[in-house]
């Protein structure tokens, strides 16, 4: 116990010392939830420090990410390409070491969490990712897949819709791989949590069909090994475990206090700490060899799991080597060979049918070859077109399933795809109307900057939804989600571009990408007369031209409007104008395309452009120039029906 109690406070101290040299931080989490972490790290967590990508690992997420240096003290203290000096830039410029977590920076941090309620709910999202290839790839003699999703939680990530989302998902699939600790410490930033937050945690998680457990002291090793050890036998039900900890722990005058929170213990207080804990007077950054090694054990111990594991793989290669091939392509995140060659090529049609549709029967003809490929809506499955057909659910009885039934849960959705994402393995959809997105979208800002694979499709894209009204009609919400850097939109204007949407976001794994589709018919373009489809991977083409060197106007478009474009075209056209007519799904595409031919498609000297979408106009202007014009829908009057109400942004 005396080792152990070192190895704590070795903990406690390093991350008052990292806060307290950064003058900046959360130094009262880690010390109160420092015990709790000890246990999990030392006497359970599965992982290989040497190799923090190893596909069979425990992942442990610390959802209340303000608490950071917790994480980071553990990832040095157990051996991670982390070092002392790492810890010491706490929160400075191009540290490895921000304020808050951020996936791919750091090694060994699973993902980013700060906005409270997203780490909780994206470790949901790993636990359907670990569900989902253990019944796919596992034999009786051979399991590859076999690891645990753990993860600390705090009284905000609790106060917070998503998890409340999440965790009733959770409880209703059975992911009994989850096993969260609550930091239970009854203080937030503005005081006690008696203030705002006052209701039976445990119970609620009862009744979301979890397993429930209370540690009463949060110094209690013993205790806490025994709840957890409890937690891993309830296999069919996540567990929570309430962890009755003092935030600030150790400090004289700071524990149990708001001030322990949020700012740093300060000198004099950080001293009386030491002493308090019985630790070394000026002593900043202090590790006892007897700790560090007691910590680093975990390097030699990983290294021995994995290699287990990787002859465990060796002997499945021997005995399903095309499973094992598959395997391989979805922890690779490779496509197979192939897997596009039954999308359709769609005729020209002038009735056409709605994206929405279109995307649905794509979705349908490239799933039977991209196994990895699993998601679903927030139960918008037949207005969103996203079932795949001939699967399964995947539900507590049969984890094999490949549609999702996320329930009326859009940011727990958003989080949970997060989750599957950064697992590996896995390329997670999920579907509701566009207007839905604007809850979804920390999740979303979340994927964008952890530069994630998710596809999100987003129909009734438009006030062409008809009859839903104004509640339902999207118009500021294409403006919100371009405005997300590293978030590729696409809005594509007929059947044949959502084709080619479709292959971007599935070859696009550096971010996500939001397909934004009609619920209306569309007409499908007669591509012997209109530009190619492909044009789509450049962000902006050219569809019709009546003067390639010079034409008069400049009429540019997307998604449903792009139809209106051409009907205008050829009204002004009838007046011996010569028009060009350029299809814009997505604006990140066409910003990325060299000069020239941004330059080719938008010339500088051609100043009367027009475009036209049924949204904000907000953006738009970067396109049109300052003597251009954007007819689009800058108010929704109530009770608006059709496209009553688009109309130039001003009156040139």
């Amino acid at each position: 116990m005396e080792l152990d109690n070192l190895c704590v406070n070795t903990i406690r101290m390093l991350s008052a010392d990292g806060v307290e040299r950064a003058n900046s931080g959360h130094p009262g989490m880690p010390m109160g939830a420092a015990a709790m972490a000890y246990v999990l790290w030392t006497r359970f967590l599965r992982h290989n420090p040497t190799n923090p990508k190893w596909p069979d690992r425990d992942r442990f997420i610390l959802s209340p990410g303000h608490g950071s240096m917790l994480l980071y003290t553990l990832l040095h203290l157990t051996g991670y390409d982390l070092t002392l000096d790492d810890l010491k830039n706490f929160r400075q410029w191009k540290s490895k070491t921000p304020g808050h977590p951020e996936y791919g920076l750091t090694p060994g941090v699973e993902t980013t969490t700060g906005p409270l309620g997203q780490g909780f709910a994206a470790g949901i999202g790993m636990a359907i990712s670990e569900r989902y290839l253990a019944a796919r790839f596992n034999k009786p003699e051979h399991v590859l897949v076999d690891h645990y999703i753990y993860g600390i939680a705090s009284d905000g990530d609790l106060m917070e819709g998503v998890s409340h989302e999440a965790a009733s998902l959770a409880g209703h699939l059975g992911l009994g791989k989850v096993i969260y600790l609550y930091d239970d410490n009854h203080i937030s930033i503005e005081g006690s949590t008696d203030i705002a937050f006052t209701e039976n945690r445990l119970a609620r998680f009862k009744a979301y069909g979890w397993h429930v457990q209370k540690v009463d002291d949060g110094n209690d090793l013993n205790a806490i090994e025994k709840t957890i050890g409890e937690a891993q036998k309830k296999i069919g039900k996540p567990s929570f475990i309430a962890v009755r900890t003092h935030i600030g722990y150790g400090s004289p005058t700071k524990q149990d206090t708001s001030a322990a929170h949020g700012a740093p213990l300060g000198p004099e207080e950080i001293q009386r700490t030491r002493k308090n804990l019985g630790w070394p007077a000026d002593s900043a950054f202090f590790i006892p060899d007897e700790a560090c090694d007691q910590f680093r054990k975990a390097k030699e111990k990983g290294e021995k799991l994995e290699q287990k594991w990787l002859e465990t793989l060796s002997d499945y290669e021997k005995a399903y080597p095309e499973q094992a091939k598959e395997w391989h392509r979805f922890v690779n995140r490779n496509l197979p060979e192939g897997w596009d060659s039954d999308i359709p090529v769609f005729p020209p049609d002038s009735k056409g049918s709605a994206t929405r549709i279109s995307s649905g029967n794509i979705l349908n003809a490239i799933a039977p070859k991209i196994p990895s490929l699993i998601g679903g809506s927030a139960d918008l499955a037949p207005s969103t077109k996203t079932l795949i057909d001939g699967e399964d659910d995947f539900q507590s009885t049969h984890f094999e399933g490949r549609n999702l039934r996320f329930g009326v849960r859009e940011h727990a959705m958003g989080a949970i795809m997060n989750g599957m994402a950064i697992h590996g393995g896995l390329i997670p959809y999920g579907a509701t109307f566009l207007v839905f997105s604007d809850y979804m979208r920390p999740a979303i800002r979340l994927a964008a900057l952890s530069g994630l694979q998710v596809i999100y499709v987003f129909t009734h894209d438009s006030i062409g939804l008809g009859e839903d009204g104004p509640t339902h009609q999207p118009i500021e919400h294409l403006a919100a989600l371009r405005a997300i850097p590293n978030l590729t939109v696409i809005r594509p204007c007929d059947a044949n571009e959502t084709v080619h949407a479709w292959r971007l976001a599935l070859n696009n794994n550096k971010g996500p990408v939001a397909l934004a589709l009609t619920r209306q018919n569309v007409p499908t373009l007669d591509r012997e007369i209109f530009g190619a489809a492909d044009g789509l991977y450049r962000g902006a083409y050219i569809l019709s031209d009546d003067n390639a060197d010079n034409p008069d106007l400049i009429l540019i478009a997307s998604g449903s409007e792009v139809q209106i474009a051409i009907e205008a075209a050829q009204k002004i056209r009838e007046e011996g104008a010569a028009i060009r007519v350029v299809s814009m799904p997505s604006w990140e595409l066409f910003d990325q395309q060299p000069k020239a031919y941004r330059q080719q498609i938008l010339p500088e000297e051609i100043k009367a452009r027009v475009a036209i979408e049924a949204g904000s106009s907000q953006g738009w202007h970067r396109y049109v120039g300052s003597r251009g014009r954007v007819i689009a829908l800058e108010s929704q009057p109530p009770g608006m029906n059709g496209f009553v109400g688009i109309t130039g942004s001003d009156d040139r």
